[in-house]
């Protein structure tokens, strides 16, 4: 149980929408407070990969979020990409952590820049600030030498960066097991409990 923190959840339009609904489902089973904001990019991804059609208003979405991953504890907390009066736009008001799962290489680069043309932006630019933990989960490949500069110069500020780049080891029986091999990691980062996914070494020891 994690009642009383507060983390940030950003979904934009890069591939992987699974990933971050199953980090949406995980995070709620935690009990604690989290306020979401989808992009529209987001939203395409969502249809074509998931057949998810997202509600267009904050409220409808938050309630139809809980029904597609079947959660019902917590704070739920949805949010437009242009409501710059969201707690995620203020650091005085601003989540501990926010996760940007996955993350399209626009948001890495307008946030690598400072760039704040959308609340998610703002977002991360407000953890960057404040000195709060930032996790970006990028899904993309090739990476050009643009993207590598991004990454690195937020590296060195501080942000994790989180490749969607799902480990064999745990020898995964299917595509579930390669989404929580990844959203294992995000929650580890965290700090949050995970019961999800093999530790290195604890099956033999």
């Amino acid at each position: 149980m994690s009642e009383g923190r507060r983390i940030g959840l950003a979904i934009t339009g890069a591939s992987g929408a699974v990933y971050a609904l199953r980090l949406l489902e995980l995070l709620l089973a935690q009990d604690l407070e989290l306020h979401l904001v989808v992009s529209s990019a987001a939203r395409v991804v969502l249809r074509e990969e998931l057949d998810l059609q997202l509600p267009p208003q904050p409220e409808q979405l938050a309630t139809f979020l809980r029904a597609q991953t079947q959660q019902e504890g917590g704070e739920l907390h949805a949010y437009a990409q242009e409501d710059w009066f969201s707690p995620l736009a203020s650091g005085s008001h601003a989540p501990e952590a926010l996760v940007i799962c996955p993350c399209s290489g626009g948001s890495l680069a307008a946030i690598a820049q400072g760039v704040s043309n959308n609340l998610i932006e703002r977002a991360a630019d407000v953890m960057l600030k404040e000195g709060k933990k930032l996790i970006l989960v990028p899904r993309e490949t090739p990476l050009s030498a643009i993207h590598l500069e991004n990454m690195l110069k937020l590296a060195r500020l501080g942000v994790s960066i989180l490749p969607a780049s799902p480990g064999f080891y745990h020898r995964p029986q299917g595509i579930d097991d390669l989404v929580d091999f990844v959203v294992a990691r995000i929650l580890d980062q965290l700090g949050l409990d995970r019961n999800i996914g093999p530790r290195w070494g604890l099956e033999k020891a």
